[in-house]
Order: C-alpha cells, then structure tokens, then sequence
C-alpha cells in the first residue's frame, strides 16, 4: 500500500478502502489497528499518523481480508444479541439469524428456573446470551470441540456469567448414560447442517470457519437426526427442542421431531422469511 506524504487517518482509510471495496470493514480494521473507536477516528480524519508500526498493522490487515479471512476473525469478536462475543477460527462467527433461536426461546412459557442447555455452543453466543437474558434459568452449554469451550469459557468470564456451565460431549452424550441423571426444560442447538459437498463451503467466510461446526453428511443432516433422538430422551415432560437448520430442511426436520415422539411441532421463519429452526415439545408424559 502506498500514500503519499503526509499520512492522514483519512488517506489510511480511502486507501484501505479501495483496496479491500468495503469503506465499512476498511474503518473497522483501522479502528483495531490504532486502539480507538469510530468515533474517534471521525474527529481525527485529517490528523497526521504518528504511529507507524500501528498503519503497518492496519495493511497486514488489509492484505489479510484482501485474502478472504473474515473481518470477525481480524477483530476477535462479533456482535450477537447485543453483547460482544469473542471469536477466533475454532468458532462459528455469531450470525443475525440465529438471534431467532433466542427470541424463540424467551417466548416459551418455561418454569422461572429452567435447565437449558445449547448443544455444539461453540463461542457460546446462545448460551451465554440466555443466562444473561434470564438470570433464573439454570443454563449449560456443551462442544465436541475443546477449542470452542475455551472461547466460550473466555466469553463467560467477560461477561460475568460464571454460573453458567460448559462440558465437553459429542452431542448430548454426556447426559445420556446410567451416571447423569439430568434433563431439561430446553435444549436448544445450531448444531451443522450443510452437507459435505456443498460449493458454498469453499467460498467466503466459510472457507476460514471451522468445518465440524458447519457440515455434516450427504445431506447435513446426519447431526440433527443424533440430536432429536437424544433430545427426545433427555427432555422433561413438555420441554421444549429447537434447532436451526438450512434454508431448505424445514419439512425435513418437522418430519423427523415428529418420529421422535414431539409433539407442537412448527417452523419459525427468520427475518428473510425463510423457515430457519423448528420446534417441538415433548409429551406431558414419557
């Protein structure tokens, strides 16, 4: 990257901006790269830059999204629910629609201190976002993955949320053996749902996000069907389950609730319409 004398915030942006075609991303990325806020760099825009080790940070950065790497990735963090959420290559980046699978949960009529638990939590974005959205509730959050539950568990201490528990388990494993004797009011999951061939998995950000949490099987299904038959088993009578799926297994998995002896079960459309979780209820009695 080049600028000609004198270097202004300004120029740093503009040029970060043609290089990368995103004026947005291009202000996020120089924000991390000097330690300040937008607003910050706003009121500075046409003051000279002293720090030159930090604008050669600011063009690693540049050349490292120029490469795909998502912008989450180069921040440490992604917004969800409102909260901050740390992330690094071992976790999901926190997506708008899955803040459904949240707004879903609080609607459900649930005793005032529920169990819950979010099966493959990676950064613990659901988990931790449900703690802290109901204090009372007694909420868990499980990963195969022992590099998500340290992002998770460094989550949890920043926002303060020690009573929330993280256990490593494929699945519901864990709980679904002679010593465990624990069940829930809610287990709540996006656990992978592409399939194993699927082009969008070798383009954008998912090229750089961890393929466990993003695809299982022929048909991305492979997971959900473990996880609604060990879902069905460990839900108290009239406990909810909710999963988030593809844009085109909406029936698929209502179908596959239904087997597992769920009862109420329905899709929930995200903010673009599309049918994005579904849920089910386990009988009043098991």
């Amino acid at each position: 990257m080049t600028i000609k004398s004198p270097l202004t915030y300004r120029k740093l942006r503009d040029s970060g901006s043609a290089r990368i075609e995103d004026r947005l991303e291009s202000e996020l990325l120089l924000t991390a790269a000097f330690g300040c806020d937008r607003a910050w760099l706003f009121a500075h825009l046409d003051d000279t830059v002293q720090d030159q080790a930090a604008a050669t940070h600011f063009s690693d950065l540049l050349n490292r999204r120029a490469e795909g790497v998502p912008v989450a990735y180069l921040l440490g963090e992604r917004e969800f629910y409102g909260r901050p959420f740390r992330v690094n290559p071992a976790v999901l980046i926190p997506r708008p629609e899955t803040e459904l699978l949240i707004d879903m949960a609080l609607q459900l009529d649930l005793p005032e201190t529920a169990a819950v638990i979010d099966v493959g939590t990676g950064s613990g974005c659901i988990a931790l976002t449900l703690a802290a959205e109901r204090p009372a509730w007694s909420v868990s959050g499980c990963d195969i993955s022992t590099e998500a539950l340290e992002v998770a568990s460094q989550n949890r201490a920043a926002l303060e949320l020690e009573r929330v528990r993280l256990v490593r388990s494929d699945l519901l494993a864990a709980f679904n053996d002679q010593t465990n004797d624990q069940t829930f009011d809610l287990i709540v999951s996006n656990p992978p749902y592409i399939a194993a061939d699927d082009p969008h998995l070798t383009r954008g950000d998912l090229r750089f996000e961890p393929a466990q949490a993003l695809a299982c099987g022929r048909d991305g299904l492979s997971l959900i069907r473990r996880l609604i038959d060990q879902a069905a088993i460990l839900l108290k009578p009239r406990g909810w389950l909710i999963i988030e799926h593809g844009y085109d297994q909406a029936e698929a998995v209502r179908e596959l609730m239904t087997r597992a002896g769920l009862e109420s079960v329905r899709s929930e459309n995200d903010l673009a319409g599309i049918q994005r979780a579904c849920l089910g209820r386990a009988p009043s009695s098991q």
